[in-house]
């Protein structure tokens, strides 16, 4: 008899889903969401599901190329034990080197699959409890009536914390993070500038909103991700935490921002590193004092679940920013684990993600 833990078959997919509005910000704009999915099955017919957050405009990854890489490494999988999934992993990671988005899918589907399988929910793979998981909520680069109108719906769905896109034009970033601010006086306030502006332009911001008594939480990657000196410079004078997001997108890149201090945080998503390579991106902050975010690609509730499994039963994240479901049509109200106000109960789930891709 063969074990029930034989990946028998796999299948890989193109998923769209339509946004309320485009998702802009210094790099870029979705106008629409397009990722793939993958589905694996094993001998006992358990079927696991991941999905591929592609970000062109980001990491350089395509939706064809992914589609291909998947399809091809889910065919080498045929046969292999899931159970085995460490191994399966640096196996993964050799051959796809260069998609990681296409890693994480892989690692997804196969521990979906594994936990289905052992009856546990996912959360319960990284720690013992579900802890409870409060996402921010972004507002993209936009017109100063459109932040506004934006601010406050969120504000009336009960949100209080408020990550600001910034990155085209400092006036209108300087306008609009005053007027989020006045809309939602008690909220935490983040800026994500997406590598849009320089050093100097960055303290130059700071030290505008420092005038008029406004000081956020955090700045989110403030400068070009090959500006390294940037980032550091950032970091020393900025008088309020720095996080690194697209400048840390591997393991090398967090031991030098480690190593040379060049910001206090770092954003971990799935889809930059894969699911193992980020658990030792988690352990090697957590033990050096560098704080964590928990972020995500433009993700369906399939990946974004994933995640706040991640962070809740791991926990020590400061940030969580998995807000995606958002920004889907109907998305948040197709997720079955997190409120309109943001907040992720994942004790609800009782075996693996949780997600039933046909209403993710």
């Amino acid at each position: 008899m063969k074990k029930s833990t034989l990946i028998r078959k796999t299948r890989a997919y193109v998923v769209k889903a339509p946004l309320i509005y485009p998702f802009r910000t210094a790099l870029g704009q979705h106008d629409y969401l397009e990722n793939v999915y993958v589905e694996l099955k094993l001998n006992d017919g358990t079927r696991g599901f991941g999905e591929a957050a592609i970000a062109p405009h980001i990491t350089g990854e395509s939706v064809a190329k992914t589609l291909k890489n998947i399809e091809e490494a889910g065919d080498a999988l045929i046969g292999q034990d899931a159970s085995e999934y460490l191994r399966l992993s640096c196996d993964l990671n050799e051959r796809l080197s260069d998609n990681k988005s296409a890693i994480a899918a892989l690692e997804m589907g196969m521990l979906d699959a594994v936990c289905k399988q052992k009856k546990i929910p996912l959360w319960k793979f990284f720690g013992r409890s579900a802890r409870r998981v409060v996402t921010d909520i972004t507002i993209v680069i936009s017109s100063l009536e459109e932040t506004q109108r934006a601010a406050r719906q969120f504000v009336r769905q009960g949100f209080r914390a408020f990550k600001v896109k910034i990155g085209r034009d400092q006036e209108l970033d300087y306008q609009r993070i005053l007027a989020v601010q006045r809309i939602a006086p008690h909220a935490r306030i983040y800026i994500d500038a997406n590598q849009g502006y320089t050093a100097q332009e960055t303290l130059r911001l700071l030290r505008s909103l420092k005038g008029v008594g406004v000081v956020p939480a955090l700045i989110e990657q403030p400068v070009p991700k090959a500006d390294f000196e940037g980032l550091q410079e950032v970091s020393r004078q900025a008088g309020i935490l720095v996080c690194a997001d697209e400048s840390a997108s591997s393991l090398a890149d967090v031991k030098k921002i480690i190593r040379h201090r060049a910001a206090g945080a770092i954003n971990i998503k799935l889809m930059k590193f894969g699911i193992f390579r980020a658990q030792e991106v988690y352990s090697l902050a957590r033990n050096n004092g560098v704080k964590l975010m928990m972020g995500a690609m433009m993700e369906t509730s399939l990946g974004i679940a994933a995640a706040a499994h991640f962070a809740s039963g791991l926990g020590g994240i400061d940030y969580i920013d998995l807000d995606c479901p958002f920004f889907i049509k109907k998305g948040w109200e197709r997720n079955p684990y997190v409120s309109a106000n943001g907040v992720y109960d994942l004790k609800k789930c009782r075996s693996g993600i949780g997600i039933n891709p046909k209403r993710a």
